[in-house]
């Protein structure tokens, strides 16, 4: 199994996450990657491949289907069909290529929201209806009323995030069933990013894939997964969309045309080897990053002017800096060694995104960096 408290030197190789700050003494904790290695079966079959030596066009086989298909009736009892399924890079490029596939001149989301569900929209030259979030019995949820008053014919397609990122919610089948019914009534499709799905940390969260609700809203739905996030593999670029319309299926691989292709052969072996053998090492994942959160809870108890609502899913906290009254919180624990994600392109510069998916250690260090720009103030 994984030894999650294992440090590994990132800096060695071009990392995105570790070269922002590159020379500085900075610990980022932005970007939505984890720094464990990936489960042993992971890596055990990358070897195998790349041993092989010959890395030619490569198909999709049968068995790679066949782990997708028996991964989301495991952990989801969602079934679905190997016709359903389409490849791309990855869940940015499906959510663009999403308001491309569906008519319309405006999208309706919700915010503060990961920045490329503001940013698809508008490549395709569609409005965005950016609904707030509200606060509800300590938790982010969605506000129907808001969505109401927003809603224009000229809205077809529905962007949700769940879990939800930034904010850690996993919405609950009442949830989803509200607004399920919302989206028939407005005759909107429903595209769900769900890359978080398997980063459950509470657990009394569970996460419903939208689509499985009904076969009305499956006919409507466009679900975007991935191992990324879960397995940590997101540079291998693997994801897939989940499309049970025919006609809607048809139409999102023609946006996809020439210009998305599908999976390159090592994120293929990756995706199938961690949905094949990769569900113990998951297990020990989410106590780890549960642990995680706790430490970073125990430190916004302890710091009054900061706020985080309950989190039930993945490694990013969301957090409420705005009674520290300073021009940007993200400047100011950077000023402290400390590289969150900035609330701005989410939708509030008020807040930061931290990424706790990392060694217990490292957290510490992070955490005594940020108490020490609290008590400078």
């Amino acid at each position: 199994m994984g030894s999650f408290d294992e440090i590994v030197d990132r800096t060695k190789t071009p990392c995105e996450k570790w070269n922002r700050y590159k020379g500085a003494d900075v610990i980022p904790a932005w970007v939505a990657d984890m720094d464990f290695k990936s489960p042993a079966c992971v890596v055990d079959a990358l070897q195998t491949r790349v041993n092989e030596g010959v890395f030619g066009y490569t198909d999709i086989d049968d068995e790679t289907y066949d782990a997708i298909i028996a991964f989301l009736k495991r952990h989801y009892h969602w079934e679905i069909k190997k016709e359903w399924l389409l490849f791309t890079h990855g869940v940015v490029s499906s959510m663009n290529i999403a308001c491309l596939t569906v008519d319309g001149a405006s999208v309706m989301t919700t915010t503060p929201i990961y920045p490329h569900f503001i940013k698809a929209p508008k490549y395709a030259n569609k409005d965005i209806l950016a609904i707030a979030m509200k606060e509800e019995n300590n938790r982010w949820v969605l506000d129907f009323e808001a969505m109401e008053k927003a809603i224009k014919p000229t809205c077809k397609l529905f962007m949700l995030c769940n879990p939800y990122n930034p904010a850690g919610t996993v919405f609950t089948k009442a949830e989803l069933e509200k607004l399920g019914a919302f989206c028939l009534k407005h005759d909107l499709t429903i595209c769900s990013d769900e890359i978080h799905a398997d980063l459950l940390l509470n657990p009394t969260a569970k996460h419903i894939p939208l689509a499985s609700l009904s076969e009305e809203l499956a006919q409507r739905s466009i679900t975007l997964m991935a191992p990324s996030k879960t397995f940590n593999i997101a540079g291998l670029q693997a994801s897939f969309a989940v499309i049970p319309n025919a006609e809607l299926r048809k139409k999102f691989q023609k946006s996809m045309g020439s210009m998305v292709g599908g999976i390159n052969l090592l994120g293929i072996t990756a995706l199938k080897a961690a949905y094949l053998e990769g569900d113990a090492w998951l297990n020990e994942l989410r106590l780890y990053l549960a642990e995680n959160l706790k430490m970073l809870q125990d430190f916004i108890r302890k710091n009054p002017k900061l706020k985080l609502l309950d989190q039930e899913a993945t490694f990013l906290a969301w957090i409420d800096a705005s009674a520290l009254h300073v021009k940007s919180p993200y400047q100011f624990f950077l000023d402290f060694g400390v590289g969150l994600s900035d609330g701005e392109p989410f939708g509030d510069k008020n807040y930061v995104r931290l990424n706790f998916g990392t060694q217990k250690s490292v957290l510490k260090t992070i955490l005594e960096r940020m108490q020490k720009a609290m008590d400078s103030l």
